[in-house]
């Protein structure tokens, strides 16, 4: 039997004295756990909590277990969202070749599946957000070269950024990775994700879990139309005259960057009409936002969530310079707004409830809650009164992540 971990391989030198060479569905160890809610699988998947870190196993043959392994690694490389893969088991039982191997993944911290989204909606449309991010995550597979296969919602973990809904990548043993995908190839993946999860909501309405009025066979088509939109955003061909060049691509790109995209390489061509603008598009390098953050003030966020911090440390330091009527520097204004506002807010988070979301989640979803409830009163409630009806209202009921749940119950 043999181990491949991704470096560094200390983080998960625990799991070695795992069972390995048993089948998985015969395992008895006191750090595997059973999570409440879970997709369906093709192969035998259990779950084990070790050192405070939550980690999937899956059994499946050894030529599936590389290939997967080999595109989570490719999909980390590309910044594509996708759970993190830390190694595989291989040469357990040669007698079996189809469960001969194990692939170990981290679950995905404050991850939630599409049931929880729908069991406790934290939009006003949970049907919207989960397409939206599914959509947004196969477009960019697909910009990336990647086919899935298997696109659906039991695939998919799903994570709040800024109240933004994102979508990670569960299983890629059905992918292929190819240096760029035709439009047959797109047209079939989109298909088959339609047919996919188009099952999936019929499930949830069978459970009386999706919202009145929602129709899962009108949202094939609404599927579809929102893959082609953003597709044809990122991709389509306009022509431009000679006066409005610098400013029509300087506009282009803002909304690439915008949707999360950057252009890899920027395409004029003259024709008898004007100079047609053709953009090659790739998945934007991440954590610019977070990065700056982190620098200033040690807060670890999403990219969305920082770039909301940010901007409420700008709005603070206007303030501060409005009321000492003098400059303040950046650093002076991050170290004051950390100590004044941020710490409080996380401070003052009941202990109970501390661990259902990320802190600065937390923090932006207080802030948003700050403007509705001064929308209502018609003046500025605060931050303090604000968190305090938002721990109340919003964050007691928010189900817990599943890897917080799972130790709880240890």
């Amino acid at each position: 039997m043999r181990f491949v971990f991704t470096p560094p391989a200390d983080h998960a030198a625990g799991l070695l004295t795992l069972p390995w060479p048993v089948p998985l569905a015969n395992w008895q160890d006191d750090r595997l756990v059973e999570i409440r809610q879970r997709g369906i699988s093709r192969h035998v998947v259990r779950f084990a909590y070790d050192d405070g870190t939550l980690y999937a196993l899956k059994e499946l043959s050894e030529r599936l277990a590389r290939r997967e392994y080999r595109l989570l690694r490719a999909l980390a490389d590309l910044g594509v969202p996708a759970v993190e893969v830390v190694g595989i088991a291989v040469d357990r039982d040669p007698s079996n070749r189809e469960a001969d191997a194990i692939l170990v993944t981290r679950y995905l911290t404050f991850a939630t599946t599409y049931q929880a989204v729908f069991s406790a909606p934290r939009g006003t449309q949970p049907v919207d957000e989960l397409l939206d991010a599914l959509v947004e995550l196969l477009v960019r597979l697909h910009l990336s070269g990647f086919f899935w296969g298997d696109c659906s919602l039991s695939n998919t973990l799903f994570r709040y950024d800024a109240g933004i809904l994102e979508a990670y990548l569960v299983d890629a043993e059905t992918s292929e990775q190819h240096p760029e995908l035709t439009a047959g190839q797109r047209a079939w993946d989109v298909e088959l994700a339609i047919e996919r999860v188009g099952g999936e909501l019929l499930d949830l309405q069978a459970a009386e879990l999706l919202p009145a009025g929602v129709d899962p066979v009108e949202l094939d088509g609404e599927f579809r139309k929102r893959y082609e939109s953003l597709w044809a955003e990122l991709s389509r061909e306009e022509i431009l005259r000679p006066g409005e060049l610098q400013y029509k691509i300087s506009e282009r790109l803002r909304r690439l960057n915008e949707l999360g995209f950057d252009a890899e390489e920027v395409e004029l061509t003259s024709t008898d009409e004007g100079s047609k603008l053709r953009l090659k598009t790739r998945v934007a390098e991440s954590g610019h936002c977070s990065r700056k953050l982190s620098l200033r003030t040690g807060i670890d966020a999403g990219e969305h969530q920082a770039r909301r911090l940010l901007n409420d440390i700008e709005a603070f330091r206007a303030w501060l310079e409005h009321k000492q009527d003098r400059p303040v520097s950046e650093v002076v204004a991050a170290n004051r707004w950390l100590e004044e506002v941020y710490d409080p807010v996380i401070a003052a988070i009941p202990g109970d409830l501390r661990g259902r979301l990320p802190p600065a989640e937390i923090f932006c979803e207080v802030l948003q809650h700050r403007w509705y409830l001064s929308e209502a009163a018609g003046r500025d409630v605060g931050t303090t009164a604000a968190a305090r009806d938002y721990f109340k209202k919003v964050l007691l009921p928010a189900p817990e992540p599943v890897e917080d749940a799972t130790a709880a119950s240890r």
